[in-house]
C-alpha cells in the first residue's frame, strides 16, 4: 500500500511540475522509436530543392499590373543580441546575424535533442526535415496515466503525429533566415460503421492543418539554443502586433493573391506557405519567381472531411496529381501571386482558385 501511495505522490508531483513549467511539447519519448507513417507519396516533399544561397534579384512585374496602390507594411520584429524574430500574419521566422554554415550544426543538434529523427539532412540545400513523431504532452495527465505511463507508455497514443521542416536561407548582409514549418497527421477510423478499431475497423492517417503555435514554440526553443534566455525568448515570441498583408483579388479574370510586400519577403513567405499547407514543391527558380508544385484534386464522393482534407486528399483512388507553377511577381512593395499550368500559361480553373485560397489563408 505504501508503495502505491508513494507512486501516486510521485506521479502527482510530476504532473504538477509539468503544469507549472507550461510544457506544451514533448517528443522525446517517441521520436527515436516511432514507426514511419504510411503516407501517400504526394504528401511528402521531394528532396529536390534549391540551395539556401539566395541568387538573383527582385522580379519585375511591369506587365502584371494589379491596379492597387502600393503600401509598405512594417513587419513586427524583436531582437536580443544577434538573434531576432520577425512576424507577418501567422508566420514567424528567425533572423540570425551568423553565416548559415555556422548555424547548421547547432540547428541539427537542436532537433536531435528535442527527440526527433531527421528524415532529411541536406546542408548543401539548406533543408532539414524531421520524421513524424508524437507530442506526448497532449496525453491526459490523470492519476492512472501518470502512475502507469512511466512503465506502459506505449499503451497511450494521441492519434496525432507531427514533423517539422527547417529551411535556412542566406541574407545579403551575411546573416541567415531560419524558417520552421509544421506538417501534421491524424489517425482516423474507417472501414466500418461502429467507429471502433477493436471491432475490425481500419485506420488511416490523414493530414491536418499546420499549427502556427507549434512552429512558434520551436522557434522560441531554437532561440534559446542560440543563446537567448528562456524569459527573453518568451517575450520576443509574444511581442509585436501584426497587420494583414495579403488578400485575394481578380486580375484579368484570373484569381491571384496580392501581398503588400516586396519580392524578397513575399518570395520567402509564399515558400513557407507552400511548405506548411502540404504542396509537393518539385523545384523553384527564384530568378524567375516560380515554384514548381504538384497538386492533388479534392475527392468529392466521400462524406465531408473538412476543407484541408478535401484539398490535399492522398487517397489511392484520387485523381493523379497535377503539376502547376506558382508565380511570384513584384513591383516595388506590391507582389502578385498567381497560378500557372505546367506549360506556364495562366490558370483560371477551380483548382487555381482553391490553390490561391489556400495560399491566401496561410499568409493572413
Amino acid at each position: 500500500m505504501s508503495a502505491l501511495v508513494a507512486l501516486g505522490l510521485l506521479a502527482g508531483c510530476s504532473s504538477l511540475r509539468e503544469v507549472m513549467d507550461g510544457e506544451r511539447v514533448d517528443y522525446k519519448s517517441s521520436g527515436a522509436k516511432g514507426p514511419s507513417l504510411d503516407i501517400p507519396p504526394d504528401l511528402t516533399q521531394l528532396s529536390r530543392d534549391t540551395r539556401y544561397v539566395v541568387p538573383g534579384t527582385a522580379v519585375s512585374a511591369s506587365s502584371y499590373q494589379v491596379g492597387q496602390p502600393t503600401q509598405a507594411v512594417q513587419t513586427a520584429t524583436a531582437a536580443v543580441g544577434d538573434v531576432r524574430i520577425e512576424r507577418a500574419g501567422t508566420q514567424r521566422w528567425l533572423v540570425v546575424n551568423r553565416p548559415a554554415d555556422k548555424l547548421w550544426g547547432p540547428v541539427r543538434d537542436f532537433w536531435l535533442e528535442s527527440g526527433f529523427l531527421l528524415a532529411q539532412d541536406q546542408e548543401n540545400l539548406g533543408i532539414m526535415e524531421t520524421d513524424f513523431a508524437e507530442n506526448r504532452a497532449k496525453l491526459p495527465q490523470d492519476f492512472i496515466r501518470s502512475a502507469l505511463g512511466k512503465v506502459f507508455d506505449g499503451l497511450y497514443s494521441t492519434g496525432e503525429r507531427d514533423k517539422f521542416r527547417t529551411r535556412l536561407e542566406r541574407r545579403p548582409d551575411g546573416g541567415t533566415e531560419i524558417y520552421v514549418s509544421h506538417r501534421g497527421m491524424v489517425e482516423v477510423i474507417t472501414g466500418g460503421k461502429t467507429g471502433n478499431a477493436a471491432s475490425g475497423d481500419s485506420t488511416v492517417w490523414q493530414p491536418r492543418p499546420a499549427d502556427p503555435e507549434l512552429e512558434a514554440e520551436f522557434l522560441r526553443r531554437l532561440m534559446v539554443k542560440l543563446g537567448v534566455s528562456q524569459e527573453q525568448s518568451k517575450a520576443l515570441v509574444a511581442a509585436g502586433a501584426t497587420k494583414q498583408t495579403s488578400r485575394i483579388a481578380t486580375v484579368n479574370n484570373l484569381p491571384v493573391v496580392q501581398i503588400d510586400e516586396g519580392f524578397d519577403r513575399a518570395w520567402r513567405r509564399v515558400g513557407l506557405a507552400l511548405d506548411r499547407t502540404g504542396f509537393t514543391v518539385e523545384d523553384r527558380d527564384r530568378s524567375q519567381g516560380t515554384y514548381f508544385v504538384r497538386y492533388v484534386e479534392p475527392v468529392t464522393n466521400k462524406t465531408e472531411p473538412g476543407f484541408f482534407s478535401k484539398l490535399f486528399s492522398g487517397s489511392p483512388a484520387a485523381t493523379p496529381p497535377l503539376k502547376y507553377r506558382i508565380a511570384v511577381k513584384s513591383q516595388g512593395e506590391s507582389t502578385t501571386v498567381s497560378v500557372l499550368n505546367a506549360q506556364g500559361a495562366a490558370e483560371s480553373s477551380a483548382n487555381a482558385q482553391r490553390i490561391v485560397q489556400v495560399i491566401a489563408d496561410d499568409l493572413k
